[in-house]
């Protein structure tokens, strides 16, 4: 028992926790089911893996560059809150639920797999480091409120994790459509209930939406068209203005002795680096994955969608990507500012990193249907449900609060809080906890009934780009 459960294990932590060798395996297998010739298949995964490396390189790029920001902020504010960033969240989850949280998404996997075999929703879910972090979200959430353990916290979250890979990317395949003019792939990230509220909030202002792309600017000002020039001419700013009122601790404490002006420049320009980093890595693997995934879809799981991480779309909307992060961002400091006023028990301090990722994609996707309105209403509304949710959330999350640092995305104070409370309710028992426990089955037995009209993926696919 204990060699069947070490290779779950190392499948879970060493493979599958691992998105480049996810990616680079379905490369491999859709390959090999096309028989394309050795020299074709050993380029293809040798590129999607170095693609998604890459990816990963430019996010480490603009976390480097984004952090000082948040212990900036920290101190102007002049609170000690909760910071809602997975990565800080993350060692305390590894060290107390690491097996559990990599067998659980193994299982959540496989069944995924199998859902998208045998019904309509045909997505396989393939954002790796996404996966391991709701997986262990989850085994955080069941054991903290349901007291749940070794195999029926196993089996329980293995059927979450299963119906979550399977359904949210369903939720946003309508927008990421939109998004991308047809492409046949969807959103799998933790920004997803953003998105689609974004997107559906976006279909209020249609009648004569003007995309943020649209917007022309002065030949003297044409640079801010280039996505690289116009994220670091639009953080510094905010930098410097920040800069001003906490100069001192800079020097001390976040510049390391360098000048504050050129530490906020710096740190600007590095993160506009890393985001020509992660574009750049995603030409490269969208160019090889999305043919190999054909073989998938034709031999193993006919008409199946892949679901990748949210820098898919960054090439899209550049310009609604930066109006929905700067939205959501100002909807997080007024959430914090008052959550400071009110007092109330977990501040939560604005995220820069979600905010960036979440809310500059929640922008394109409200972008796709509003226009420039969409991306900035959609997004600056989810700014403060983030901060709010994720206060909601923390008595559910056991001890992770005692670390300062909690889960942080849309859907972990969205639907996240939801499951944590159905959770808690279930875990009470009594009358209520069955209710809630027979209303939560047949709701998803009603959600796969659905499905059965899940008109979407009939639609034809639209021509991979080249």
């Amino acid at each position: 028992m204990q060699v069947i459960l070490d290779i779950f294990n190392f499948i879970g932590e060493q493979i599958l926790s691992q998105y480049s060798i996810i990616l680079g395996l379905v490369a491999l297998v859709g390959l090999l089911l096309q028989k394309k010739p050795a020299t074709t298949i050993i380029s293809g995964v040798i590129k999607t893996v170095v693609g998604v490396i890459i990816i990963g390189a430019g996010a480490g790029v603009l976390v480097g560059g984004i952090d000082p920001l948040t212990k900036i902020i920290n101190h102007v504010l002049g609170v000690q809150g909760v910071l809602p960033t997975n990565e800080a969240a993350l060692p305390f989850a590894l060290e107390k639920f690491g097996q559990i949280g990599s067998l659980v998404m193994v299982g959540g996997f496989i069944l995924n797999v199998i859902l998208a075999r045998i019904t309509r929703y045909k997505f396989i879910y393939l954002t790796g480091h996404i996966m391991l972090y709701v997986s262990l979200f989850v085994v955080i959430v069941l054991n903290a409120t349901m007291g749940l353990e070794g195999w029926a916290l196993w089996a329980v979250g293995t059927v979450v994790m299963g119906l979550y890979f399977t359904l949210m990317p369903a939720l946003n395949y309508p927008g990421t459509k939109d998004v991308t003019g047809g492409e046949r792939f969807s959103v799998g990230h933790t920004g997803d209930f953003s998105y689609w509220f974004s997107y559906e909030v976006g279909k209020l202002f249609k009648k004569g939406a003007r995309s943020a792309e649209e917007f022309k600017l002065p030949k003297s000002l044409s640079f801010f068209r280039d996505t690289t020039s116009s994220l670091a001419l639009t953080l510094l700013p905010i930098f410097l203005i920040l800069t001003f009122f906490s100069w001192n601790y800079i020097v001390t404490e976040v510049s390391g002795g360098q000048n504050p002006i050129m530490f906020a420049i710096m740190s600007s320009l590095t993160f506009a680096a890393g985001m020509a980093i992660v574009l750049a890595g995603v030409r490269m693997m969208l160019g090889e994955i999305i043919p190999a995934f054909a073989g998938i879809s034709e031999k193993l799981v006919p008409g199946a969608v892949p679901a990748f991480d949210c820098p898919v779309v960054f090439p899209y909307a550049p310009t609604a990507l930066l109006f929905g992060f700067i939205s959501m961002f100002i909807g997080m400091v007024i959430a914090t500012i008052l959550q400071v006023i009110f007092k109330v028990p977990y501040v939560i301090l604005p995220g820069i990193v979600p905010a960036f990722f979440a809310g500059g994609t929640s922008g394109i996707f409200g972008n796709a249907k509003g226009g420039w309105k969409g991306a900035i209403v959609g997004p600056f509304i989810m700014g403060i449900v983030m901060q709010v949710g994720t206060s909601l959330l923390i008595p559910f999350t056991g001890e992770l609060y005692d670390k300062g640092a909690t889960f942080g995305d849309p859907f972990y104070a969205t639907v996240g809080l939801a499951f944590a409370k159905v959770s808690d309710l279930i875990g009470k028992g009594g009358i209520l906890g069955w209710i809630v426990l027979a209303a939560v089955i047949l709701l998803t037995v009603f959600v796969f009934i659905m499905g059965k009209n899940y008109r979407h993926l009939d639609e034809p696919a639209a021509e991979t780009a080249k």
